[in-house]
């Protein structure tokens, strides 16, 4: 039978209105009073932050809210927009951390928030530790037609989430999708993404229509002109064996993005692809404490 993974560090599970919406945040208490905010990526949620923060110092206190729409945080009636991200933020920041200079880690869209964040609000952010978060491929007005005919189509029929038979049977899928995944951390982390369902299975807890495309092309040159504004030491880490920085390019390269982002240092961690925050939350964790150390 499969041994459950046992967090070194209990969390405590919050609920918060944020900007008309309730906001589902993990905290996990320190002796440090300057918090350390982890921002999640798409799909993923709050307290699968667990195994880094298992891994820093306990004297550390970390926040981590589920985004909008994810986790158990609340849905949207409306939809999403991107920029709602850094307002929910904010939110939470005036909360937790009224006036002070905050440090934020972010991973994937979590840390393409913290960082177009940290350049609309320099003066708020300490510091960014961005984890695989290489904003957006570029785009051409070329393909405004088509994305909005795509986003037509979804329109008329929603995308859905498929359905399991249990919650062991969607932690065998995310081991057998991700090989760097211990057993104990596939089936926490499938405990956390997943509601149980009427008929004994169970689903992914967060709201289906994140998977609808963007009718709005991202516009790279609007998120750069956001990067040069940032004043807080960056650092940018990136997986050895990511599979998301081919798709971006060059421009997600260390080299190319300390060309808008001042303060960048960059970071590669070795036997880790995208989720580096659930395969090697360890090597995560000293890189990260060496950076605060050094700012």
């Amino acid at each position: 039978m499969l041994q459950p993974y046992l967090p070194r560090r209990t969390p405590e599970a919050l609920e918060l209105q944020l900007r008309g919406l309730r906001h589902h945040v993990t905290r996990w208490a320190g002796t440090d009073p300057d918090p350390v905010f982890l921002l999640h990526g798409w799909m993923d949620t709050g307290d699968t932050f667990q195994f880094l923060v298992d891994a820093l110092p306990g004297c550390r206190t970390c926040i981590a809210p589920d985004w909008r729409g994810f986790g158990r945080s609340e849905w949207p009636a409306d939809g999403y927009w991107f920029p709602d991200y850094y307002a929910d933020l904010e939110a939470l920041l005036d909360h937790f951390a009224p006036g002070d200079r905050v440090t934020l880690v972010g991973h994937s869209m979590g840390g393409n928030i913290a960082t177009m964040y940290a350049g609309i609000r320099p003066e708020r952010v300490r510091r960014v530790v961005c984890i695989e978060g290489f904003g957006l491929s570029r785009t051409q007005p070329e393909q405004a037609p088509g994305r909005y005919r795509e986003w037509l189509g979804q329109v008329r029929e929603p995308p859905k989430f498929a359905r399991f038979p249990s919650v062991a049977s969607f932690a065998h899928l995310l081991a057998r999708r991700n090989p760097r995944l211990t057993p104990e951390r596939a089936a926490f982390i499938a405990a956390a993404w997943t509601e149980r369902l009427p008929d004994g299975g169970v689903q992914v807890r967060s709201d289906p229509v994140h998977k609808r495309v963007n009718p709005v092309l991202y516009r790279r040159e609007e998120a750069e002109a956001c990067w040069r504004e940032v004043e807080a030491p960056v650092l940018y880490v990136v997986a050895k064996e990511s599979e998301f920085l081919p798709r971006h390019g060059e421009d997600a390269l260390p080299e190319n993005m300390a060309r808008h982002i001042r303060r960048l240092e960059p970071c590669w961690i070795p036997d880790a692809s995208h989720m580096a925050h659930h395969e090697e939350p360890e090597r995560l964790a000293c890189e990260i404490e060496a950076f605060f150390a050094r700012t």
